[in-house]
């Protein structure tokens, strides 16, 4: 798998491990009631239209978010037909990522992580699965076209090949 494709193999290590260090540093980022998020929800506040979002909406827009490309990547790296492994792998890693925040100082474990996180890496599934479809489709008419054609006798083959 990885050796068939190397960047993206690559692309997924890289990724994994930013959250890693997201998800496991020694604290939040940007917990300060003076950071960029709380400025951008200040800002939000301000306008009806976006009155609604808040913190736990932002923050669980962002998990699901952050989550997405692991679901995408893992099924462009094991393919369609390892997408239920894709998914697991993808809720499998948001369990192990809660599990261990339980034991980092400054680190808060939550359940609606867990659900946001899984339902990033899920999204993220569904959506490479719809983006590989078209050509899923294409390779296997060509496939069952060229079975087609290896299952005719040989004079007909002969046959089919000539324009006369």
């Amino acid at each position: 798998m990885l050796h068939r494709h190397p960047i993206l193999g690559l692309l997924t290590t890289v990724y994994l491990a930013f959250v890693g260090w997201v998800t496991l540093g020694p604290q939040p980022l940007d917990e300060s009631n003076s950071g960029f998020i709380f400025k951008m929800l200040r800002v939000l506040d301000r306008y009806e239209a976006t009155a609604w979002i808040n913190y736990n909406t932002l923050e669980f827009s962002a998990n699901v978010a952050m989550f997405f490309p692991i679901g995408l990547f893992l099924v462009l790296l094991f393919g369609r037909r390892l997408w239920w492994l894709a998914m697991a792998l993808g809720c499998g890693i948001t369990v192990v990522i809660e599990t261990a925040q339980l034991f980092i100082p400054g680190r808060v474990s939550d359940p609606r992580d867990l659900v946001a996180n899984s339902a990033g890496a899920i999204l993220g599934v569904l959506i490479g699965l719809l983006l590989t479809a078209r050509k899923a489709r294409q390779l296997r008419e060509a496939k069952a076209a060229r079975a087609a054609q290896a299952a005719r006798p040989p004079r007909a083959r002969s046959m089919a090949g000539s324009t006369r």
